[in-house]
């Protein structure tokens, strides 16, 4: 009798072990802000746990947090000197607090430091006090994690949080190489791996997603769909000479662009990344609106636009709004289940064949009732990436980021499956 007890509790033992070893899926709600367009999370941090809004910011290191405003939590641990958290966090620097009156969180003693970024005003600060705190995570449909030590970097410099959205207190960091990126700690959890999907929403009314995890990756159109399938798949391109910020962003190799299948003329030393500054290259960002070229490139490309225009579509000069370069009558555009019917476009990736295209919901925005226009932008960036991809281009697509395997994948307009980025919770559909 003792000995089957005995063996009942081992089986029961490594039966649980199972299911905490396989392999699960945690989603993370995303909202897009309507008066800003940026792409916020929410968590809940401390103790008490409280919910906290994050802007995603693709290349950041961290999850990092403005404690200007009273961090207030019985569970907040700052990390000490070369401690194993400011060795897993990359730490340049360590110190004592010295720039206020007394110790509080993001100014202790004997504590480690990291840079703080914001993408939206290209800023950074050196004293982003690396820390430990409780943190929740995830909703339905999917798994909830309680993370009783999740590191974090803790922040008083309210400048560095300027143009966030209402409500908006940190900034949630998916970096690729940090030890301390909201994937890479979560991976650390055995039912996950280094693997997200980001699925955003194009609508202000209702959320699209984080998926952490191998997958699958569901949707509903009403039948129950894997949207991870079917997807095309490139290098992830490291770009280690732009300094430590790069090496946590997510470059690609586009070696063209056509348009309605025609190869737009472009300076193709633009498409690769200076080997001698880091410089050009294509750079994928959710802090960006809408997709920035270099000026030569953008120039190119509007006129392949226009020439791949209906003839009967006439152009509005000047553009009503001083965001966009090309706008145009939308009198006789007609609609598609892929948005309105205007010239594809393919962002051809490391081969002819592996391109991502890209439909008229993603390629124009309707600025007033009779008008459109292209929702691209042309930008000196001499000293930046040539093509920076932003939110409007990747909104109701798939993309998959697999930090182990160096890979991202795209799909296309989920459209076509009759599918949106915001249907991934049967419970809550209209």
């Amino acid at each position: 009798m003792v000995t089957f007890k005995l063996s009942l509790s081992i089986l029961l033992f490594l039966l649980f072990n199972i299911f905490l070893c396989s392999a699960e899926v945690l989603y993370i709600p995303v909202t897009k802000d309507a008066s800003t367009l940026q792409y916020i999370i929410e968590v809940s941090q401390r103790t008490p746990l409280i919910p906290i809004k994050l802007l995603i910011n693709l290349g950041g290191r961290s999850l990092l947090l403005d404690c200007d405003k009273g961090y207030k939590s019985s569970t907040y641990k700052p990390a000490v000197c070369n401690s194993t958290q400011c060795t897993l966090a990359k730490s340049h620097a360590c110190g004592d607090c010295i720039f206020k009156p007394q110790l509080q969180p993001g100014c202790n003693n004997n504590t480690c430091y990291i840079w703080g970024e914001n993408p939206l005003i290209n800023s950074f600060h050196d004293r982003a006090e690396i820390a430990e705190d409780v943190l929740a995570i995830g909703s339905t449909p999917g798994v909830r994690v309680t993370w009783p030590r999740f590191i974090f970097s803790c922040l008083l410099d309210p400048s560095m949080m300027r143009l966030l959205a209402n409500g908006v207190t940190g900034i949630a960091g998916f970096g690729r190489e940090s030890p301390v990126s909201i994937p890479n700690q979560l991976a650390l959890d055995p039912r996950f791996t280094r693997k997200f999907g980001i699925c955003l929403s194009s609508s202000t009314g209702s959320r699209g997603v984080i998926f952490i995890g191998s997958g699958p990756y569901y949707v509903y159109n009403p039948k129950k769909i894997d949207i991870s399938k079917d997807i095309i798949y490139t290098k992830l391109i490291a770009n280690k000479q732009g300094g430590f910020v790069t090496s946590e962003e997510y470059y690609i190799q586009v070696s063209s662009i056509r348009i309605e299948g025609k190869e737009v003329p472009l300076n193709k030393t633009l498409l690769s990344i200076n080997k001698k500054n880091g410089v050009g290259g294509t750079r994928i960002s959710t802090a960006t609106p809408f997709t920035i070229l270099h000026t030569s490139i953008y120039d190119a490309f509007k006129i392949a636009f226009i020439k791949a225009l209906p003839k009967n579509v006439t152009l509005v000069e000047p553009p009503p709004t001083s965001q966009f370069g090309l706008c145009f009558s939308s009198k006789h555009i007609k609609s598609t289940n892929v948005g309105p019917y205007v010239p594809v476009i393919d962002i051809v990736l490391h081969k002819p064949s592996a391109f991502w295209r890209i439909y008229g919901s993603n390629s124009v925005v309707q600025v007033s009732k009779d008008v459109m226009c292209l929702a691209f932008v042309g930008q000196d960036q001499t000293w930046e990436p040539s093509i920076v991809i932003g939110g409007h281009q990747l909104e109701e697509n798939l993309l998959i980021f697999d930090l182990l395997g160096r890979n991202i994948g795209f799909s296309s307009s989920l459209k076509l499956q009759q599918a949106s980025c915001s249907k991934y919770d049967n419970t809550i559909l209209g």
